[in-house]
C-alpha cells in the first residue's frame, strides 16, 4: 500500500508533488505580500470540501466575511459549506496574544477531532509568531502547533512572510525547519520581459520525491495554476 496523498487542487502543483501532499504533513507555504499564500490556503480547502473532507480555516487577519468574499471571488461556494458544517471559519485575535495562545492550546486539538477535519489552515503563522517574545518560545510553539494537528490525523497547511532580503526565508526563519514541507512562492523579476512574473518552488517536501524546478504560474478567476512545462 502506497503512501496516502492529499490534492492540493491545483494540478500542476500536484503533479510536480507526484499526486499531492502527503496525508497528515505540515506545510509551509511562505511569499510576500500579493502572492497568492492566503489563495492557496482556500483552495486546498476547497478541494478537500469537494472530496467530502471537512476542513478548518484559521486567520489572524481577515474576518469571517473577507474570508467568504476571497473564496467566492474565485468561484468557490463556502458559505454554503459552513452551513452544511463541512467548513468552519475560526478568527483568532492577534492583539489579545495570551487568550489567542491558550485558544489553539487548550480548544483546537478537541476542536479539530470534534469537527471531524482533515484540513487545516493557518493564516498566518507569521502573525503568530509575533505574540512570542524570544525564538525559543516561537520554535517551541510552532513544534507544539504542529505536532498537536499531527497527532489529529489532520493535514496542515500554514502561510508565512517571508525575510525582505531573502524570499526563501520565512520572516523569523524557524517555520521551515519544523514543516514537513516548504512552498515557495515569488516574484521574479524578467527584465526581457519588462515585467514581474510570479513563481513557485518546493523547497522540500518529507516522504515523498517532488520536482525541484522553478515553475511559473498565476492567479486567476479560477486560483492559482501551476503553469508545468512552461518556462520563463
Amino acid at each position: 500500500m502506497g503512501m496516502e496523498k492529499v490534492r492540493t487542487g491545483m494540478d500542476g502543483l500536484d503533479e510536480m508533488l507526484y499526486g499531492g501532499i502527503p496525508r497528515s504533513s505540515t506545510v509551509v507555504v511562505m511569499g510576500s505580500f500579493g502572492t497568492g499564500k492566503t489563495t492557496f490556503g482556500l483552495q486546498f480547502l476547497n478541494q478537500g470540501l469537494a472530496e467530502g473532507e471537512k476542513g478548518i480555516f484559521i486567520s489572524l487577519e481577515e474576518d469571517k466575511e473577507s474570508i467568504l468574499a476571497d473564496a467566492e471571488a474565485h468561484g468557490w461556494d463556502m458559505r454554503s459549506k459552513l452551513d452544511e458544517k463541512m467548513l468552519e471559519i475560526v478568527k483568532l485575535e492577534p492583539t489579545d496574544a495570551k487568550v489567542t495562545i491558550q485558544r489553539i492550546k487548550s480548544e483546537l486539538p478537541e476542536f479539530i477531532k470534534k469537527f471531524g477535519a482533515s484540513r487545516i489552515v493557518f493564516d498566518s503563522i507569521s502573525l503568530l509568531n509575533l505574540l512570542f517574545d524570544s525564538d525559543h518560545d516561537r520554535r517551541t510553539n510552532l513544534f507544539n502547533l504542529s505536532q498537536m494537528v499531527k497527532k489529529t490525523g489532520a493535514t496542515l497547511i500554514m502561510t508565512a512572510e517571508v525575510k525582505d532580503d531573502n524570499p526563501f526565508a520565512s520572516r523569523d526563519g524557524l517555520i521551515e525547519y519544523v514543516a514537513d514541507g516548504v512552498i515557495s512562492l515569488r516574484y521574479l523579476e524578467m527584465p526581457s520581459r519588462k515585467e514581474l512574473m510570479l513563481s513557485l518552488r518546493i523547497i522540500k517536501m518529507r516522504r515523498t520525491e517532488h520536482s525541484r524546478k522553478i515553475t511559473p504560474y498565476s492567479i486567476t478567476g479560477k486560483g492559482l495554476e501551476v503553469h508545468v512545462g512552461s518556462e520563463f
